[in-house]
């Protein structure tokens, strides 16, 4: 039973999505989020089953954590129940960001990494010859020690989601759709075609974090001789937009983002749309990409939440 109940592989999902103990009151607040309004006794219940399946364990008055078990269940879930779980998030971080690039303020998106504390020199780095080749989706990062989701010997590094461009564009009355994540073949600092593209509304992984993983960029060969891979994202707006999304993403360039790569109704390899603009920007997951390039340990955490923009502008 616990395969076919969304509510139960809900509850997995957001306890896999967070580092420390949930309690049931956040649980709560957290599913009713996702359309699933639940009061706290109705968690508590749903819990107590979990613990009693070997799912969940629970740490004192902290909440509870997925044990090995309950990890292993949540990613072997439906694959019809978790196609649009990906996109749901990024869709969810969107539509919380809140930042107006007239006035440099508001909330972005963000990834969050974690490296071991020696290793911060060498991801500064990687992460440097990124924003050196303006391969990220916005110039600059910030660097955190004092987080509780940092463990103790470790250092995180903050960049922002291009997710927090949908959000601007929505504010803006723009409908904007996010199609595709894609390996972009670079020749001599010219984009030239997409060698892969996976639709975010079709997965049940990110795109771009499977290209990273499956050693299928060259990020670091872009940065030193503008030849290369690169990670980039295609989103669809429509085309009787047209001035408006030139002129918000005039105000996001002077705020320091880095995109499009490219804009039209056809561009590279992509199917013509006579009536839908697509917008191709580097992915700020290019930053890992080329820190696993190097060797380094990396874990991020894509979507990790939303955060002032004047924090991450913030001199390291």
């Amino acid at each position: 039973m616990i395969r076919t109940e969304r509510k139960y592989i809900e509850i997995l999902r957001i306890l896999k999505e967070h580092r420390d103990p949930i309690g049931a009151k956040r649980l709560s607040e957290l599913m009713a989020e996702r359309g699933f309004i639940l009061s706290d006794r109705a968690v508590q219940y749903y819990l107590s089953y979990l613990d009693t399946m070997g799912f969940t364990e629970k740490i004192g008055n902290q909440g509870r954590i997925l044990t090995r078990l309950g990890l292993d269940e949540t990613d072997n879930a439906l694959v019809d129940d978790r196609i649009g779980f990906v996109i749901s998030k990024l869709e969810r971080l969107a539509y919380r960001s809140t930042f107006d690039p007239a006035t440099s303020t508001g909330d972005v998106a963000y990834n969050l990494s974690i490296v071991p504390l020696e290793s911060m020199e060498s991801v500064k780095s990687a992460f440097d010859e990124v924003v050196k080749s303006g391969c990220g989706f916005f110039n600059s990062y910030r660097i955190i020690e004092r987080d509780p989701r940092v463990p103790s010997g470790s250092v995180g590094f903050i960049t922002i989601c291009s997710i927090s461009m949908d959000g601007v564009f929505q504010r803006n009355g723009i409908p904007v759709k996010m199609a595709y994540g894609g390996r972009l073949e670079i020749e001599q600092g010219t984009p030239k075609r997409f060698r892969d593209l996976i639709g975010y509304r079709g997965t049940t992984i990110d795109p771009l974090e499977l290209f990273i993983s499956s050693g299928l960029t060259s990020i670091s060969g872009y940065a030193k001789s503008k030849s290369g891979i690169a990670l980039a994202n295609v989103r669809e707006v429509p085309c009787s937009a047209k001035k408006q999304v030139e002129e918000t993403i005039g105000l996001m360039n002077a705020c320091g983002f880095v995109f499009p790569v490219v804009m039209g109704t056809q561009v590279f390899n992509l199917p013509v749309n006579p009536f839908r603009l697509s917008i191709v920007a580097f992915s700020g997951l290019n930053y890992i990409g080329n820190t696993v390039e190097h060797g380094i340990e990396i874990t991020t955490e894509i979507g990790a939440g939303n955060i002032q923009f004047a924090k991450v502008m913030e001199t390291n």
